[in-house]
């Protein structure tokens, strides 16, 4: 059964997050908001645990997952990332983008697309997700949390806990009720384009929605 915290929304407090930090390096994946919807989160050299977020979403090996990070220069470490590319990052980051990009060779094989070697990355603008990471001290392997069959988001700590309390670890309840996806943006062709239009908005990104 899962642990369940809540978890104040502007002042997260220290102790939740270091034993959410704690349980997530033990193997545990951990259910918690961010920015633009609930996502589900693991360890990043964890094989069992990322094979549990594929299983929970029922996700084939060629979906992408996506890395979140606390800052540019952790994603310039997991991607390969040129000048024009850094500039838009910064411009838009933290923020409710995930970009696709070339993954490094920092990124163990299989959480990149079989076929293209591409990632996605982002930073989210949210004050839990930022101090679980600083908590860590290196990315979370992510994915939304949408349940199979659905289109949409979970969007409430109450629920999650009852629809998968034995198969997260623990779940970091902030009272939100956040029912967006990220903006998905491939920055691996020369011209960057929106793959979802989602959160964030084109005119930031300086592209056609």
């Amino acid at each position: 059964m899962s642990q369940h915290f809540h978890v104040h929304p502007d002042n997260p407090q220290p102790r939740l997050l270091r034993q959410a930090a704690e349980i997530i390096r033990n193997g545990g994946v951990a259910a918690y908001p961010t920015d633009s919807c609930y996502a589900l989160g693991c360890h990043l050299g964890d094989k069992a645990a990322v094979d549990r977020i594929r299983r929970i979403r029922e996700l084939d090996d060629s979906h992408w997952l996506t890395l979140i990070c606390r800052d540019l220069s952790e994603i310039a470490r997991y991607a390969r990332v040129d000048n024009v590319q850094y500039r838009l990052l910064k411009a838009c980051l933290p923020g409710p983008y995930t970009f696709i990009l070339e993954a490094s060779r920092e990124v163990p094989k299989r959480l990149v697309h079989p076929k293209r070697l591409h990632l996605g990355l982002r930073i989210p603008d949210h004050p839990l997700v930022l101090g679980l990471l600083d908590e860590l001290g290196e990315p979370l392997v992510s994915s939304s949390l949408i349940l199979p069959g659905e289109s949409e988001p979970m969007t409430a700590g109450w629920a999650i806990r009852d629809a998968l309390e034995h198969q997260v670890d623990v779940i970091l309840d902030d009272s939100s009720e956040a029912a967006h996806l990220t903006t998905v943006v491939d920055l691996t062709t020369d011209t960057p384009a929106i793959v979802r239009q989602g959160l964030g908005s084109a005119a930031r990104l300086g592209l056609a929605a």
